[in-house]
């Protein structure tokens, strides 16, 4: 049985809007309709809670069971995922005509800051051990914010920053710019290296065990960079990468490409198997503790692969699939769409304990090594 639940009444009336079984699909949970597209990646709270945003201007916190708890509403389109700090603020970037801010919020859902960009935040927040925030922004700067909202520092590249930061166990962060370049940066903001690659990264980085950097980039590559910024080893793909890797137990990257494939890479960079799906993969994979891999696709289908990389099953909604999967603690599956909606299907294990499992590491979307609370 399937439940479809609304922001209002109105929603409740949209029955049809939004996608339908497939065969061999798994058992929905429930379906949550939002305002406008759904292409942040859900975050979980240690309560259960799971935050949301849409482009209808909203940051949603729903409860377990689908119904809403809370909305925010914002100025700006919402697209950005959103990060939980060790004392459950969520942090959240918005872009749209002149709203550009970071906000922070309260459990509650009331605001405790908000900080302002001269241009949109397309860059997800990661949080650092000491609660330091750190996104990208459009303006070409990386931020760092105190817990207070104040500016700690901003380290300025040469382009627009879409991708979201990354933090090493040593407190490094690592960004790819509109420049081309992947920068590290130390935890007082001075650069500790950076590395030419060939294209513009919309892709997030992810870190291996070994401090292993890995992303991808419009020049049609995936890269692995070495700790000290050298080079490890580059991917042809046959067409652009926007998604960003998730690292497996055993090493293997997990990364998709608008050539229509997800790419499952041994560890030296070779190919270990792909999947071909019907369109342009953005969507970032999250790992099962059995195994299977999650992620969506431009063809509206939500996938999940067996560890061999064959058709476990998949299911049909209304829109591209842009949203990266996150798994719930009791095997719950969340994954949005452009139809406007959040999916939420039984999947059959839990995130699995790998390096980097999931879009931002972690439940808490935290982007640091180690991360989550």
């Amino acid at each position: 049985m399937r439940t479809i639940v609304g922001s209002s009444i109105v929603l409740l009336l949209l029955l049809t809007a939004c996608g339908g079984d497939d065969e061999a699909s798994p058992e929905v949970q429930f379906i949550f309709q939002a305002g406008n597209y759904v292409r942040s990646s859900p975050a979980i709270g240690s309560d259960g809670t799971i935050y949301v945003g849409s482009d209808d201007q909203y940051l949603y916190a729903l409860n377990p069971d689908g119904t809403l708890q809370w909305r925010y509403q914002t100025g700006g389109w919402v697209s950005t995922s959103p990060a939980l700090g060790a004392d459950a603020t969520i942090y959240i970037g918005t872009y749209y005509l002149q709203e550009h801010y970071l906000y922070a919020l309260n459990s509650d859902g009331t605001l405790k800051w908000r900080y302002p960009t001269e241009m949109g935040v397309h860059s997800s927040a990661a949080v650092g051990t000491d609660s330091t925030i750190y996104f990208g922004c459009n303006d070409d700067y990386l931020y760092a914010l105190n817990p207070d909202g104040t500016l700690k520092w901003r380290y300025q590249t040469e382009g627009d920053i879409g991708s979201s930061p990354a933090l090493g166990t040593d407190g490094t962060i690592y960004v790819g710019s509109g420049d081309g370049f992947l920068y590290a940066v130390n935890p007082d903001g001075s650069l500790k290296w950076r590395y030419e690659i060939g294209g513009t990264m919309w892709s997030s980085p992810a870190i291996a065990s070994d401090g292993t950097v890995y992303i991808g980039s419009l020049d049609h590559y995936v890269y692995a960079l070495n700790p000290d910024g050298t080079l490890k080893w580059r991917y042809q793909t046959g067409n652009i990468v926007q998604s960003s890797p998730s690292v497996g137990s055993d090493g293997t990257v997990y990364i998709g490409s608008h050539d229509y494939y997800l790419h499952a890479l041994n560890p030296d960079g070779t190919l270990k198997w792909r999947y071909l799906t019907g369109e342009y993969i953005f969507s970032s994979p999250a790992l099962g503790s059995d195994g299977t891999i999650y992620f969506g696709s431009w063809d509206h289908y939500i996938y999940a692969l067996n560890s061999d990389g064959t058709l476990k099953w998949r299911y049909m909604t209304d829109g591209h699939v842009n949203s990266c999967p996150t798994l719930g603690p009791d095997g719950t599956l969340y994954v949005g769409s452009t139809d406007s909606c959040l999916y939420a299907v039984r999947a059959s294990g839990t995130l699995a304990n790998t390096p980097w499992p999931k879009y931002r590491h972690d439940l808490s979307n935290t982007g640091r090594f180690g991360g989550g609370f």
